[in-house]
């Protein structure tokens, strides 16, 4: 952890490896969770459809048991993932401000994108909304991180233009 404490991590060229290719992982994350959104479909029928089911698709709806293993391991995994994005985040020299906001939206659309499967399935048709827009600004979100990431790690200033 003495690394993440430095004021220039991309002075250690190990951490800046290891960091990369986690970098490369959350990137391959990102890209499959679109690939998962485009076999489900982006349109709020196909959102309804996938969680609430049709009978004249032959589709059941997702279960509690489902939707609770989803849940369970998307809570873990967003919580890893952009605790370490937003972590790295810090070290950059974008504005205080923007990080805020950043930050602020990634947890948010974490949150909204699988709390949003449970609204959908239990409340109202009408959360399949708060899906997209969760999941358009989450997978945004991820993308700037990753790029402000990158970017801090291979420029030689410590100036980020946003």
């Amino acid at each position: 952890m003495k690394y993440f404490i430095s004021t220039d991590i991309r002075k250690n060229d190990l951490l800046r490896i290891i960091l990369v290719f986690t970098l490369l992982f959350f990137f391959f994350l990102w890209l499959t969770n679109i690939l998962l959104y485009l076999e489900i479909g982006f349109t709020y029928e196909a959102i309804v459809t996938y969680y609430a089911g049709s009978e004249e698709n032959f589709r059941a709806p997702k279960s509690y048991i489902g939707l609770l293993q989803e849940s369970h391991f998307h809570f873990f995994s967003m919580a890893i993932i952009l605790v370490t994005l937003n972590h790295l985040l810090l070290f950059t020299a974008v504005p205080n401000i923007y990080k805020a906001i950043i930050i602020i939206i990634s947890f948010l659309s974490a949150l909204g994108d699988i709390s949003g499967g449970w609204l959908i399935r239990y409340v109202a048709y009408e959360f399949a909304y708060l899906k997209i827009i969760s999941f358009i600004l989450l997978q945004t979100s991820l993308a700037v991180l990753i790029v402000l990431i990158l970017n801090f790690f291979y420029s030689k200033s410590k100036d980020i233009p946003i």
